[in-house]
């Protein structure tokens, strides 16, 4: 094969890491890592601008980026995975705050297509019978894809938005990895743990946030290259093989993660992320 070299940008993770450190290689594909931090400030420069061979990406943006066709293609290569019932908190010094008690809520999220707040929107919704249609939802950032914009009612914080919770302009906010340490924030999911636990048991998956895209130009121009690069991230994830209680939080392939797309795709039309289901067999 002709010696090639990919700018990629993802994050830090068990089953990326073998390959950043280079124990897990290609005799021709050499990829160039572009460390981006926090990892979701790629994503915008990736689908505005193909800044990078091949990303990270969140998949509610990718299911709008196809939507408006901007030029990505989905590997079956989970990054991040992660249950969802413990992303929203309230301030406890306050008073209590539960599911049933949202309902006419001011409540803030990074942006409204957030693809933690999109699982977390689609589980109280279907699983917990929250109506969200009185909720006041409170931004402090754009989507990622220009020609998505948020649905009508969404408006724009203009303060820190933990500040705005503690300072109670906010009942509730939802938070990714970037949890505060703050004591007086508490789940509104009572015990998320437990009810991730029976989520699980009744949808068999965990939810996953990230997985990587590549741009069409590539894909086109070298499909042996997208396939190399396929090939060392599962390698780097039979490494690492990682497991927690037996739930695969890295799921790799097409057929392992059918089920999850299919769920957060419903979730992401029902939220009017965008206006019409994409066919699991068009992601790719």
């Amino acid at each position: 094969m002709k010696h090639t070299t990919l700018r990629i940008a993802i994050g830090d993770y068990p089953h990326t890491l073998p390959l950043k450190r280079g124990e897990v290689v290609s005799d021709w594909l050499k990829l160039d890592f572009v460390e981006v931090k926090p990892t979701y400030t790629a994503f915008k420069p990736m689908v505005r601008k193909h800044a990078y061979d091949a990303s990270e990406m969140a998949l509610t943006t990718y299911f709008q980026a196809t939507e408006h066709r901007k030029g990505l293609r989905l590997l079956p290569a989970a990054m991040l995975a992660r249950f969802q019932h413990g992303a929203m908190v309230y301030n406890s010094a306050r008073g209590s705050l539960t599911p049933k008690d949202l309902a006419g809520k001011r409540i803030g999220m990074r942006s409204y297509p957030q693809t933690t707040g999109v699982w977390l929107r689609g589980i109280l919704e279907n699983d917990y019978g929250v109506d969200f249609s009185k909720v006041q939802w409170v931004t402090f950032e754009d989507g990622h894809v220009a020609e998505a914009p948020d649905p009508p009612g969404v408006m724009r914080g203009t303060k820190d938005m933990t500040a705005m919770l503690l300072e109670g302009e906010l009942d509730a906010a939802i938070y990714g990895a970037a949890m505060p340490a703050d004591p007086r924030l508490k789940s509104v999911v009572a015990d998320p743990d437990a009810e991730a636990r029976g989520w699980y048991a009744k949808h068999r998956l965990m939810p996953v946030n990230h997985m990587v895209v590549v741009t069409d130009e590539l894909a086109q121009r070298n499909p042996d290259a997208v396939a190399e690069l396929y090939r060392l991230l599962e390698a780097g994830r039979k490494i690492i093989a990682p497991r927690l209680d037996g739930i695969d939080p890295a799921p790799f392939g097409k057929d392992a993660n059918r089920r999850g797309l299919e769920l957060l795709m419903g979730y992401a039309v029902q939220q009017r992320l965008v206006s019409r289901p994409i066919a699991f067999e068009d992601l790719w």
